[in-house]
């Protein structure tokens, strides 16, 4: 196989295993809880909090863990409601990410002295359904699956860089 070619398009060669990951939907006062999951603020991209996941934990535990990481605040976990698969085919990336519908179990309020131990989260914030069309946000179904009543798959999502 012509490794040239693999740059230009997807190319098995050039793939890695996928990522899993967890992702929290949370709505309080029917505003959308988001982070900005990029160091130093290099980007603007907002996406709902979670993250990857440790073998030997289960999904919901995982997902307990990064939200308290990102957020500072604790979740009870219910049911998933969408996954999203986001790849990049320039880099090999693939990531499947499982969102779950999710309720604080403690405050919603925020702590601005909060950092996050993996200084990867800078900002976080609540968001109404129409300031969602104020800023960019992944993945594009959030919105559906976040006031939505049914479990969406959204197949293959090109990545923002």
């Amino acid at each position: 196989m012509d490794k040239s070619r693999c740059l230009a398009q997807p190319c098995a060669m050039h793939y890695r295993p996928p990522r899993i990951a967890t992702r929290a939907l949370i709505l309080q006062d029917d505003r959308l809880l988001l982070v900005n999951a990029y160091a130093g603020q290099k980007s603007d991209l907002w996406c709902a909090p979670g993250g990857g996941v440790n073998p030997g934990h289960s999904l919901p535990d995982n997902l307990r863990r990064e939200v308290h990481e990102e957020t500072g605040l604790s979740i009870t976990v219910g049911p998933p409601v969408l996954v999203n698969e986001f790849h990049d085919p320039t880099h090999g990336f693939h990531q499947i990410e499982v969102f779950f519908r999710c309720t604080l179990s403690s405050s919603g309020t925020l702590d601005p002295a909060w950092r996050d131990p993996e200084g990867i989260v800078n900002r976080r914030a609540w968001f109404s359904r129409a300031d969602l069309a104020t800023i960019r946000v992944k993945p594009d179904s959030i919105a559906a699956a976040a006031w939505g009543a049914t479990m969406l798959y959204d197949p293959l999502e090109r990545i923002v860089p």
